[in-house]
């Protein structure tokens, strides 16, 4: 997983703008998370379901108002992933995706972290955190 400024992921490819950053704000910025997950496909094809969240520090859920009630900051879904021919069995198969947030407001001088799982499991390095910077005083 990488923090960037924005990405796409494209016929298998991610393409990144910005990335590898851990510190932003504290004024709320666009931002985007690039993913590659090697998902191993025994036979045929495998369906998986996944879900990225933002937690806090403390591991709770970062919740902002939408306008119709708070809401945590998540996305999930399904993938299906399918061992191309040309690839000897045992050969992990790529998944790419890329997720663009508009700004959120996320308070100043916090340290916050997304968390990938897949089949309700967090899979090794799909875990990356960030800070956001305290307000300076105008002088």
């Amino acid at each position: 997983m990488l923090l960037c400024d924005s990405a796409q992921a494209v016929d298998g490819k991610l393409y990144i703008l910005g990335g590898g950053w851990s510190l932003t704000g504290p004024q709320p910025a666009p931002s985007a998370i690039a993913i590659k997950l090697l998902v191993d496909v025994p036979d045929g094809q495998v369906e998986r379901h996944w879900e990225l969240f933002l937690e806090d520090e403390d591991g709770q859920p970062v919740m902002i108002d939408t306008g119709q009630g708070q809401q945590a900051i998540e996305v999930r879904g399904e993938f299906t992933a399918q061992r191309p021919p040309e690839l000897p069995p045992g050969t992990p198969v790529d998944i790419n995706f890329a997720f663009n947030f508009p700004p959120f407001p996320l308070e100043p001088g916090r340290r916050f972290t997304w968390r990938l799982t897949v089949d309700g499991e967090t899979p090794e390095g799909a875990v990356i955190a960030f800070n956001t910077r305290n307000f300076q005083p105008q002088g």
